[in-house]
């Protein structure tokens, strides 16, 4: 366990860049297997199955490239000193939420308030060009 925040800060950057290589060659394997399987041709079934295997490594990369987005917020949040900083109240976020949620942008407390009131319900969360709070 690191001594510091410092420290665990350090040791978040390392495993959030690792995720995001892992997450780039990931995704960049998805569309290269969906590539192929444009270019093969059968009968009926076979096209249902593709079609089923696409779109369920659509959904699958969608879900990536949104882990991905946040990771390299937070990769900018530790460049920028502001890692592990509430978006919504700048309270300090525990160590133990971000070693559950590494790229956590908001306090507990926070989360459960824009949860449960929406981004219209919390003044903190609006913004001009309305961006959703991780």
């Amino acid at each position: 366990m690191p001594r510091s925040r410092d420290e665990f800060i350090s040791k978040m950057k390392e495993i959030l860049l690792r995720r995001r290589d892992a997450l780039r060659k990931a995704l960049a394997g998805d569309l290269s297997l969906l590539k192929e399987l444009e270019q093969t041709s059968g009968d009926v079934v076979d096209f249902a199955l593709d079609s089923v295997q696409d779109e369920l490594s659509s959904q699958l990369a969608e879900v990536e490239s949104r882990e991905l987005a946040s990771i390299d917020t937070a990769l900018e949040q530790i460049k920028a000193g502001k890692y592990g900083e509430c978006e919504g109240c700048s309270a300090t976020i525990p160590i133990a939420r971000l070693q559950a949620l590494p790229y956590a942008t908001l306090c507990i407390k926070c989360q459960r308030e824009l949860e449960e009131l929406g981004p219209d319900g919390v003044s903190w969360a609006q913004t001009d060009d309305t961006q959703a709070v991780n």
